[in-house]
């Protein structure tokens, strides 16, 4: 007798670093979202939408020049055997939408976008390969006071999501003043530059120590994983340490220093003039938005100028700016920290000159919507009022669906979640315990004898399980039928608005 063959079934699962969302979340993350749409519009800005896919040399030098670009990035060749990428973030496709219809659009031009971003990266504890962002882009417009409004707007978009001050505050620096400090230290090397950058970058999260790792031969994580690190000098390292603190060894001002080292040409720095020039532009720049904000009462509770703030990524020519979150939270390991970073972002004015050959000024910010949303549930500011499930209509005539549809309808009519029991109606309980796993606030009842009666039952599911929980044995329950009781058919509607749960929900929809 042959063998019976085994069938091959598909395992269910998700790859690392995605995942599902459930509809509360949905929910939840629609009306954080909303929120930050009302600011955003509110300061001038309208939506745009982009592909999640663009042709990978659109998405930015920062991706790796290989013969399968596909480090960072979610990678395949089209039937022309060009590359694409899933987008990597939501400002290099904005820069490749200006160029590609720059003699239509009005500049400057201001716009918001919300969408999915896709990291090839090693997945870890809130760490994802897919994620949302919400960004904010000026482009055509050069001066400082584009980066303030970003800025402004972002502290207004924190206090707008309830998040009170104190509790956040917006770190602005300029990419020139650390462009300046790496040439005046000898770093020229364009990927050791960016290597720098990205180790400080991380601060918030490996602090001082793991920087000063990052900073010269490389950092090993908890996991065994070693990241190389940008390989400076002790005397280069040590600089850059009291740069991201702001004071010398003494106390002294880190800018002082750099100014008095460049001019001598002493120690590990190279009397590097044009590095001078550059970060003295830069400390210009940032002395002038700083008058702007105070001027306009963004004082540094809200908006400070710090040195650590860098942001990783190559493109950023001049201000960068980044929304921290500075209260206590619990980690993996139920230590203490602060909740550190939700978005970030900064000036680029040669983004959209890789297409166009000429400097396009733009400046824009990033929200992270996911990070974000976790920063509210530990504050308890999420809008989180949960939506009820849909009243379910219990079919209890097979020959009246047409009755029980237009009960559906009518609660449809007056907002209110509803269906009809698409289930096997044999089993009446087993429509009550569908209606139960559904969050249903009630359910409808209406037999023969309702119908002749001119009525309906009405069972708020809700409190009766709150009223069966005080009842004893069965028998009771039966007889009491908890949370149960009869309106005119014509009041149906009227009466399920009253019930607490939906009440709260509509109330909330207003």
């Amino acid at each position: 007798m042959a063998k019976k063959q085994k069938t091959f079934r598909t395992k269910a699962r998700l790859p690392r670093g995605f995942g599902d969302r459930s509809a509360n979340d949905i929910r939840s993350t629609e009306r954080m979202v909303a929120k930050i749409r009302k600011v955003f519009e509110l300061y001038g800005f309208d939506a745009l939408e982009t592909p999640f896919f663009e042709y990978t040399d659109a998405l930015g030098k920062f991706l790796p020049d290989t013969d399968r670009p596909n480090t960072g990035v979610f990678s395949l060749q089209d039937d022309d055997e060009q590359w694409m990428s899933l987008r990597y973030d939501l400002t290099a496709p904005l820069a490749r939408h200006v160029a590609q219809n720059i003699n239509e659009i009005a500049m400057p031009y201001r716009t918001y976008r919300q969408g999915w971003v896709f990291r090839n990266e090693k997945p870890g504890p809130g760490r994802f390969r897919q994620f949302m962002q919400f960004d904010a882009d000026i482009v055509g417009a050069p001066g400082v006071q584009a980066d303030a409004e970003m800025c402004m707007m972002m502290a207004d978009t924190m206090e707008a999501l309830g998040i009170k001050r104190g509790d956040y505050v917006i770190r602005v620096n300029n990419r020139k003043v650390l462009d300046g400090v790496l040439e005046a230290i000898g770093v020229t090397d364009e990927a050791q530059k960016l290597a720098v950058l990205r180790a400080i970058d991380k601060l918030d999260k490996f602090g001082i120590e793991g920087v000063k790792l990052l900073l010269g031969k490389g950092r090993k994580d908890e996991s065994g994983d070693f990241t190389e690190g940008a390989g400076l000098g002790e005397g280069q390292i040590e600089f850059m340490l009291q740069y991201l603190q702001g004071t010398g060894p003494e106390g002294e001002s880190v800018y002082d220093i750099l100014m008095a080292r460049i001019a001598g040409g002493t120690g590990d720095l190279t009397g590097n003039y044009e590095g001078a020039r550059l970060a003295g532009d830069g400390q210009q720049e940032l002395r002038n938005i700083e008058d702007l904000l105070l001027a306009l009462n963004y004082g540094p509770d809200r908006i400070r100028i710090d040195p650590s703030c860098v942001r990783g990524l190559e493109y950023y020519t001049g201000m960068v700016y980044e929304a921290e979150l500075t209260f206590p939270v619990k980690n993996e390991k139920g230590e203490e920290v602060v909740f550190g970073s939700v978005g970030g972002g900064g000036r680029y004015d040669g983004l959209v000159q890789r297409f166009t050959g000429q400097k396009v000024p733009a400046a824009g910010f990033s929200i992270g919507v996911s990070r974000l949303m976790t920063a509210l549930k530990n504050l308890g500011k999420l809008d989180d009022i949960e939506m009820p499930g849909p009243v379910v209509v219990c079919v209890m005539d097979r020959d009246r669906i047409g009755s029980y549809q237009k009960m559906v309808a009518e609660m449809r009519n007056a907002g209110i979640r509803a269906e009809m029991y698409q289930g096997n109606p044999k089993n009446f309980g087993k429509q009550l315990q569908y209606a139960d796993r559904r969050n249903s606030p009630a359910a409808i009842i209406e037999g023969s004898d309702e119908r002749d009666k001119g009525i309906v039952q009405i069972k708020d599911l809700h409190e009766g399980k709150k009223a069966a929980a005080a009842i004893a044995d069965n028998k009771t329950w039966k007889s009491e039928r908890p949370g149960q009781f009869e309106v005119d058919r014509a009041d149906m509607v009227a009466e399920i608005k009253k019930l607490p749960a939906v009440r709260a929900w509509l109330d909330a929809k207003k």
